[in-house]
């Protein structure tokens, strides 16, 4: 892949399953695939992930705003070596409690698709 794009992915997390925890705040539609497109690489560019999700800048950066003073996601700016401009790229990854945080919500949610009576509300 192209540095621009992505760079690596991340290791496998470690600890076993989570315990189900349901997050209001990832579960909005565009937090849910921003979380989901992040969980597998170590960070990904503003524009690749905006592209990839086909939203508007505002949009994703709005969104990544309130995940990011949820303290579940980071960015990173820095100037692009193959670009000539004065523009800089924008790196976003989760956090290590967002990692937490997002596979804590996948529990929830297969609980919930499980019918699981014993999931707190």
């Amino acid at each position: 892949m192209n540095d621009d794009v992505s760079r690596g992915h991340s290791p496998a997390r470690s600890g076993g399953t989570p315990e189900p925890e349901f997050h209001e705040l990832i579960h909005a539609p565009v937090r849910l695939r921003i979380c989901g497109l992040l969980r597998g690489v170590d960070e990904i560019e503003f524009a690749v992930l905006r592209d990839t999700l086909q939203l508007k800048d505002a949009n994703l950066s709005k969104n990544l705003k309130l995940l990011s003073d949820a303290g579940l996601v980071s960015t990173c700016k820095e100037f692009s070596p193959v670009r000539n401009d004065a523009r800089r790229l924008t790196w976003v990854s989760l956090t290590v409690a967002g990692h937490a945080a997002f596979s804590a919500h996948l529990a929830a949610l297969r609980a919930i698709a499980d019918g699981d009576p014993a999931l707190p509300s």
